[in-house]
């Protein structure tokens, strides 16, 4: 029988875990490691957290073993089976010091022969979400720092409010040397009134460059078939489906097929469920149909690579968007979006889940139908750059970022 949880919280004390850490992860880098440890973000359902995975050891010279909670959580793509090898250690971020005491030592054995660690930081640091566990990820970071490792944070936002016990932890990160990369200019910005050091980067997903481009005969987008546009109903936004209804109609009336696709499938953000709700309300319209399962990184690229415009809740469906050139209007709730946008120059498609959701929802996609090449045109503009700050995340890691400066 589990003990009830409060009879657990002084085994989760930080003081505690950091003494477990101090007396196993002994280790010291060795000259010529060459293989890097990454500790992934939550996966387990979520789209984004797996192309940030992907993206990560895409980059990256050499094999790579991610940390997960569970085998389960994070998928091993088929292209990169031959460098990426999953480990779970389930206590790591988020158990007792019991459990973390086991997966640090199962952490000490992997970080042999490794040449670096790397936090992959996403919306996860910053405490918004488990502030122990955004504690725990730095304080990872901050102790292999110490032991003598390159240890970074890779492309992560920062809000404008951040939970005390999460900066605290990431400002003895900085000071014991761990690289803290933000992925757009308002985090960053934040950061550095933070007090903390904070390198310029972007997303490390800009950094991809696979793609699945077969996904769309799959779904029956053939090459002569209507242009359309991808349409996501986050989980996380609450009930806006009224609006949604009004913006695929609007799409309907510009002549585009309209894709619903579903971005994260877990408890507490299914957008499976309000994605099917909106997919209902046109089942009589053959041009609105629903893709029914999470799709993988390359799949969304591919079908991103073809649509007109997105139109997402869920900011990665605009990451893989952009990245190929097609402007996304993105719902922002928790102020990443921003700056995402930030780096486009483009403000406008940043939509607040605000009481007026609606009418400005219907309004900025009327614009951005209206100026559809235009848009894309500057997105184009800006990418090479985006791109290259996406792999300053892997500077010293890759041979990529060297082949990228030289062009």
């Amino acid at each position: 029988m589990r003990p009830p949880e409060w009879m657990l919280d002084p085994l989760r004390g930080e003081s505690l875990i950091r003494a477990v850490d101090t007396a196993i992860l002994r280790r010291r880098p060795a000259p010529g490691g060459g293989r890097h440890l990454v500790l992934a973000p939550p996966g387990a359902g979520n789209i984004g957290d797996q192309a940030l995975v992907e993206a990560f050891v895409e980059a990256v010279d050499g094999p790579v073993t991610v940390l997960t909670r569970s085998r389960r959580d994070i998928d091993v793509a088929d292209h990169l089976a031959d460098r990426m090898t999953v480990l779970p250690v389930p206590a790591l971020v988020y158990g007792t010091a019991l459990g973390h005491a086991r997966d640090a030592r199962a952490v000490d054995r992997a970080l042999d022969g490794a040449a670096s660690f790397s936090v992959l930081g996403a919306d996860v640091m910053d405490g918004a979400y488990v502030p122990r566990a955004s504690v725990n990820r730095a304080a990872l970071a901050e102790r292999l720092a110490a032991r003598g490792w390159s240890s970074r944070v890779v492309g992560f936002s920062w809000n404008a409010q951040p939970d005390g016990r999460a900066l605290d932890a990431l400002r003895r990160a900085d000071t014991a040397g761990v690289r803290l990369y933000l992925r757009d200019p308002r985090s960053a910005e934040r950061a550095r009134a933070d007090g903390l050091t904070a390198h310029d980067s972007a997303d490390i997903v800009f950094a991809s460059q696979t793609s699945d481009p077969s996904v769309r005969r799959r779904l029956g987008l053939d090459a002569d078939a209507a242009s359309y546009a991808l349409v996501n109903a986050s989980g996380l936004v609450g009930d806006r489906s009224d609006a949604y209804v009004q913006a695929i109609r609007l799409l309907r009336a510009a002549d585009l097929r309209v894709l619903i696709v579903p971005h994260v499938s877990r408890h507490g953000a299914d957008d499976l469920l309000p994605c099917t709700a909106l997919a209902d309300r046109f089942a009589d319209d053959p041009g609105v149909s629903l893709v029914p399962r999470l799709l993988s990184p390359r799949e969304i690229r591919g079908l991103a690579a073809g649509a007109v415009v997105t139109v997402t809740g869920r900011m990665h469906l605009a990451v893989m968007s952009l990245m190929a050139g097609v402007p996304a209007i993105t719902v922002a709730t928790q102020g990443k979006v921003e700056g995402l946008m930030d780096l486009f120059g483009l403000p406008e498609l940043c939509v607040p889940a605000s009481e007026d959701f609606g009418r400005r929802l219907h309004d900025v996609l009327e614009t951005t139908l209206a100026g559809a090449q235009r848009c894309g045109s500057s997105i184009r503009v800006a990418l090479p750059r985006v791109r290259a700050l996406a792999l300053a995340n892997v500077e010293g890691l890759a041979a990529a970022v060297e082949r990228e400066r030289v062009r």
